[in-house]
C-alpha cells in the first residue's frame, strides 16, 4: 500500500522460492510451438493470409487506400519536380564515380524509382543513384575495363566498345547485386543490418568521401586520369578550376543559408540546379570545349536503350564485390527509411525493403541501369519540400523521362567539372562525420576502435575489404563485451530491499558470511573460466582448493576414528558436509523449464535454489542461519568469516542476472535482523 503524502510503499507477502510462488499461484497453460507447427503455419493458405500477402508484397495499397488528396497531393507535386531536377544533375554527377557515360546516371534515377513506388515501404526516401555504391561500381568497371591497356578477358566483350563494355560490366554487377537482395528479402534474413552499426556505416561513409573526393580532383582539375594529377599539376585547367571553385563557394553558402533558414522558407532554394542550368548557358555561349579544352557532358542520346541481359562470366568475376554492395545498399537505404518512418510515425519492414531494392536493381539493370540505393541530400530535398508519400518519388521519375526523352540535348555543354564541384559540395555531410571521433571516445571508447578502424581500412584497403574488416572489429567488440563482462559483488541499502555494487554506497548491510555476485551478461561456454574466476576473487578462496583439503582431512580423520584414536565431536561433523550454500535468483522462466526438461536437478541440486527476487533470497538465508550477524569486514575485503562458535562459515553465493527490485518485505526472522532490513 501506498502511505498518503509519502514517496514510500509497503508490502507484505510471503517469502518466496520460484517453487513456493508456483505452488501458490497457478499458472495458465499455454501450448508451446514446435516447429514442425511454425512451418505448418507458414504454408498454410486462407483469404486472411493472401491478403496480408498481398498487402505485405505490394505496401503501395496500404498507404494509397488512405491518400489524401485533397491535403497531399499539391505538396506531392511540388516536391517531385524539386527532387526529380536534382535526381537528374546528381544521376549525371554520380555516373561520373561510376565510370560510366553520364547519360546512363538518368536510367538509374528513373527505372528504380518505378519499381520502389510499387514495392518499397518506405514513403518519403528518394530511390536511385548513392555516391558510395556508383564508387564501388566504379572499381569494378575499372578493374574489368581500365582506362589504359586490354580489357579482362570476358566472353560477350567481342565487338563492343570500351564504353559498352564498363556498361554491361555494370548492368550486370547490379543484376547480381539486386539478386542477392531480392534472396536476402525472401529469406526474410533483414535483421543483418542491425549488426552495421551506425559507428561503423559512419565509419565506412567517411572512407568513401574520401575515395569520392580522389576520384573527382580529375575532373575539378581537367586532367584526364588520376595518375597523372601530382605529376602534372601545373597542367590543371585553369577554367576548370575557376568553374569549380565558384560553384563549390555559391552552392556552399545558399545550402548553408538552406539550413540555417528552412523554417521560414516554403522549400529550399535549388542552388544546385540553378547553377547547373546557368554554367549550361556560359559554356555554350563561349563554346568552353572548344576554346578551353573544357571536358563537358558531350551528345546524350535520346531515349531508353533495348533491355539487355547480364553476362555470367561478369557474374563470377564480381561475386565477391557484389554481396558488399548488397548489403551497403540496404543498410544506408534501411537506415534513411527509419529516420523518416520515426518522425512520421510509420512502420517499414526490413525483409521488404530488401525485395524492393532487388527488384528494383534487377529491373533497372535489365535497362543498363547501375545500382539503386538513397542519398540523403536527396531524400532530405523529397521530405523537406513537402513529400507526403511516393507519388513524389513517381513525379520526380517522370521529369527524369522528360529529359531523357526529350531536353536532355541541354545539358550537352554542361562541363564535367560542374558534376565534379556538385559531388564534391554534396561530400560535406559525409566528411564532417569526422566529429565523431571525439564524441565516441568519450561515450564508448570500442565504439570509437570500431569507427577509426573501419574507415582507415575502407580508406587503404578499398571499401569491400574495409567494410569487411569493420565488421569484423566490431562482431570482436561484441564477443568481448559478452565474454568479459563487468561482474560486482552486491550489499543491501540498509533499511531498503535494494541491492547496489558494494563500492558504491557507505550506508550498507552485509549479513556474516554471506556473498552476492552478479554477472550482467548471459553464462556460456565462451565467458564460463572468466565467470568462475570472477566467481574466485569474489569468494575469497577457491572453493575446489577447500574441498580438496576438506577430503583430505577427513581421510585422515576416518582412519584415526577407525583405530580409535579419535572420537566425534561437532568440529568433525560440520566437516561433512560442504560449507557453502549456492542460491540463483530472478532466473527466466524459459530458462527453469529447459532445466527441469534436460533432468538437470537431482538429490544434490535442487529447484529450491531458485528464488523469486534477490531479497526473498538473503531473507531465506537469514533465517535459515539466524546465527548470522552483521558483516564485519576482513582485512583481505572478502568479508567472509569463521564463526566464532568454531563451526565451517555458512557462504551463500547468489548469481543475479537480474534483480527485481522494488519490494519492501516483511518477514518474521528475528527482531534484530528485521531491524536491519526493513525500515
Amino acid at each position: 500500500m501506498m502511505r498518503a503524502g509519502a514517496r514510500q510503499y509497503v508490502v507484505a507477502r510471503p517469502l518466496y522460492s520460484e517453487d513456493s510462488f508456483n505452488e501458490e499461484h497457478e499458472k495458465v497453460y499455454r501450448h508451446h510451438k514446435t516447429m514442425l507447427d511454425h512451418i505448418k503455419q507458414y504454408f498454410r493458405c486462407d483469404a486472411k493470409r493472401v491478403k496480408n500477402a498481398a498487402l505485405s508484397l505490394l505496401p503501395v495499397i496500404s498507404w494509397v487506400k488512405i491518400y489524401r488528396i485533397k491535403e497531399w497531393l499539391f505538396s506531392d507535386i511540388v516536391s517531385g519536380i524539386s527532387t526529380g531536377l536534382v535526381a537528374v544533375l546528381q544521376g549525371l554527377a554520380y555516373c561520373l564515380l561510376a565510370s560510366l557515360p553520364p547519360w546512363y546516371g538518368l536510367f538509374a534515377a528513373f527505372f528504380p524509382v518505378v519499381i520502389y513506388f510499387f514495392l518499397g515501404t518506405s514513403r518519403h526516401i528518394s530511390v536511385g543513384p548513392f555516391p558510395v555504391l556508383c564508387l564501388m561500381i566504379g572499381s569494378v568497371v575499372t578493374r574489368l575495363v581500365p582506362d589504359e591497356g586490354p580489357a579482362a578477358n570476358i566472353t560477350g566483350f567481342e565487338g563492343l566498345t570500351r564504353d559498352e563494355q564498363r556498361v554491361l560490366v555494370a548492368s550486370s554487377l547490379t543484376f547480381l547485386t539486386g539478386i542477392m537482395q531480392l534472396a536476402m528479402g525472401i529469406l526474410q534474413v533483414g535483421f543483418v543490418v542491425m549488426y552495421l552499426s551506425d559507428t561503423l556505416v559512419s565509419g565506412f561513409t567517411t572512407a568513401a568521401a574520401i575515395h569520392i573526393l580522389v576520384s573527382q580532383l580529375k575532373f575539378v582539375l581537367g586532367l584526364q586520369t588520376l595518375e597523372i594529377i601530382f605529376k602534372k599539376i601545373t597542367s590543371s585547367n585553369v577554367c576548370d578550376i575557376v568553374i569549380s571553385l565558384v560553384i563549390m563557394v555559391v552552392v556552399f553558402i545558399v545550402k548553408e543559408l538552406n539550413d540555417r533558414f528552412k523554417s521560414k522558407l516554403p522549400v529550399p532554394i535549388p542552388i544546385e540546379v540553378i547553377m547547373t542550368v546557368i554554367a549550361c548557358g556560359v559554356s555554350y555561349a563561349f563554346d568552353f570545349e572548344t576554346r578551353y579544352g573544357v571536358d563537358v557532358v558531350g551528345q546524350i542520346p535520346r531515349g531508353y536503350e533495348p533491355p539487355v541481359a547480364p553476362n555470367l562470366h561478369i557474374f563470377q568475376e564480381t561475386a565477391v564485390e557484389a554481396f558488399p554492395m548488397a548489403i551497403v545498399g540496404f543498410a544506408v537505404a534501411f537506415s534513411v527509411a527509419k529516420v523518416f518512418s520515426i518522425k512520421y510515425d510509420y512502420t517499414i519492414d526490413g525483409n521488404q525493403e530488401l525485395i524492393a531494392f532487388g527488384v528494383s536493381n534487377i529491373f533497372g539493370a535489365s535497362f543498363k541501369a547501375f545500382a539503386a540505393s538513397t542519398a540523403l541530400s536527396r531524400s532530405a530535398v523529397q521530405e523537406s519540400t513537402g513529400g507526403k508519400t511516393q507519388v513524389a518519388g513517381i513525379i520526380s521519375a517522370i521529369i527524369v523521362m522528360i529529359v531523357t526523352l526529350a531536353i536532355g540535348y541541354l545539358l550537352e555543354p554542361l562541363p564535367k567539372s560542374v558534376l565534379g564541384a556538385v559531388v564534391i559540395i554534396n561530400l560535406k555531410g559525409m566528411l564532417m562525420q569526422f566529429k565523431e571521433i571525439l564524441y565516441l571516445w568519450r561515450r564508448d571508447k570500442p565504439d570509437c576502435v570500431v569507427w577509426v578502424v573501419t574507415f582507415l581500412a575502407a580508406t587503404l584497403l578499398g571499401l569491400d575489404l574495409g567494410l569487411a574488416v569493420g565488421l569484423g572489429v566490431e562482431l570482436i567488440c561484441v564477443v568481448l563485451r559478452v565474454q568479459f563482462p563487468r561482474c560486482s559483488v552486491l550489499a543491501n541499502i540498509t533499511g531498503t530491499d535494494i541491492y547496489k555494487d558494494r563500492k558504491d554506497y557507505i550506508s550498507i548491510y552485509e549479513p556474516e558470511g554471506v556473498k552476492i555476485f552478479r554477472i550482467p551478461s548471459p553464462i556460456f561456454f565462451a565467458n564460463m573460466d572468466f565467470f568462475k574466476n570472477k566467481l574466485v576473487q569474489a569468494l575469497g578462496f577457491n572453493p575446489l582448493r577447500v574441498l580438496k583439503k576438506r577430503n583430505k582431512a577427513l581421510s585422515r580423520i576416518r582412519k584415526l576414528l577407525k583405530k580409535g584414536d579419535l572420537q566425534w565431536t561437532s568440529l568433525l561433523k560440520e566437516l561433512i558436509r560442504v560449507e557453502v550454500e549456492v542460491y540463483i535468483v530472478a532466473c527466466d522462466q524459459y530458462i527453469l523449464e529447459k532445466l527441469h526438461n534436460c533432468c538437470f536437478f537431482d538429490e544434490e541440486v535442487q529447484p529450491s535454489i531458485f528464488f523469486l527476487t534477490l531479497h526473498d533470497a538473503i531473507l531465506h538465508i537469514l533465517e535459515t542461519h539466524p546465527e548470522t550477524t552483521e558483516n564485519k569486514h576482513d582485512k583481505d575485503g572478502s568479508g567472509l568469516k569463521k564463526n566464532e562458535k568454531g563451526g565451517g562459515s555458512h557462504t551463500s553465493v547468489i548469481n543475479s542476472k537480474e534483480n527485481k527490485n522494488g519490494e519492501l518485505l516483511i518477514h518474521p526472522i528475528g527482531e534484530n535482523m528485521k531491524n536491519r532490513l526493513v525500515d
